[in-house]
């Protein structure tokens, strides 16, 4: 394991710490690109060498795991606030690993260069703890595609921008959805759609209900089209495949509706059912007159 040590400022103390014989900790992202505004995914490790089950817990003034992310300029990242994360107990022996999500908990929202590691406290001990690897990161803006203002229906008075992005991302070309609040500039929420083949330009639109329905090209053979709402929900992803009369449509009716023209909705169960219904025939044993 690749050991290293920091100093965190902000917890009000200087902790300087280096690996603890108790306990085996790394730490890995979900992926090295991300899209600014997007979930970073850290996925932590711990093993205890204790001999005993340990439970790791705050203790009401600091939590039993911090990290510390730095940019290109090795200047830390400002948290959003106090930080949660719960409890675990980890048995002698047992190795477990937890989930965090980075933009939850710091300001992550620039493109740029990243580093992350996170130091694990022993319990009982404030000065005594394992620190992980360093991973890093990249974020990028996206490649905007599409945008379009819209109001709020429970806010009267306030807007938010749809935006959908292009990135290309791990050799993949990837599409993403993205809401801002005009009021304050900030990402409501930025998500992956999905992987897109640029053979067909996505197709985007607003509905009555201050919805935006994107449909775009996953397969060679199948379109996807999603539904989300003001504050970034995906309300609904439906998978079509092409009509008699050419690529599926978006079409907008004049009460402001929108929905798929020309498509052969796409039933993953049934699919599988006659999958399977193909394979129980092949497996019939020959028959001999």
């Amino acid at each position: 394991m690749i050991t290293w040590c920091f100093r965190i400022f902000s917890l009000g103390i200087l902790l300087t710490c280096g690996t603890h014989a108790q306990l085996s900790t790394s730490l890995k992202l979900s992926k090295k690109q991300y899209v600014a505004g997007e979930p970073v995914l850290a996925i932590v490790t711990i093993t205890n060498h204790a001999g005993r089950p340990l439970t790791f817990a705050s203790d009401g003034r600091t939590q039993w795991i911090d990290f510390l992310i730095t940019d290109r300029h090795n200047e830390p990242v400002t948290r959003r606030g106090r930080n949660f994360f719960g409890s675990v107990t980890i048995r002698a022996g047992e190795s477990q690993s937890r989930q965090f999500d980075l933009s939850q908990s710091y300001q992550l929202g620039e493109a740029g260069n990243f580093s992350v590691g996170a130091l694990i406290h022993v319990p009982g001990s404030l000065n005594d703890g394992s620190a992980t690897n360093r991973a890093l990161f990249n974020q990028s803006p996206g490649v905007p595609y599409w945008s379009q203002k819209v109001g709020i229906p429970s806010k009267p008075g306030q807007t938010r921008e749809f935006r959908l992005l292009n990135f290309s991302g791990d050799e993949k070309a990837q599409i993403y959805a993205q809401v801002i609040d005009n009021r304050t500039g900030q990402n409501v929420r930025t998500f992956l759609l999905g992987d897109v083949l640029m053979l067909r330009k996505p197709l985007v639109t607003v509905d009555r209900q201050q919805r935006m329905h994107v449909m775009f090209l996953a397969t060679p053979t199948m379109w996807v089209h999603c539904q989300i709402d003001t504050d970034g929900k995906l309300v609904e992803r439906q998978i079509h495949q092409r009509g008699s009369q050419g690529d599926p449509q978006l079409i907008t009716f004049a009460d402001g509706t929108v929905r798929v023209a020309n498509s052969i909705p796409y039933d993953p169960k049934a699919a599988a059912a006659a999958k399977a219904t193909i394979r129980k025939t092949s497996e019939r044993p020959a028959v001999t007159y």
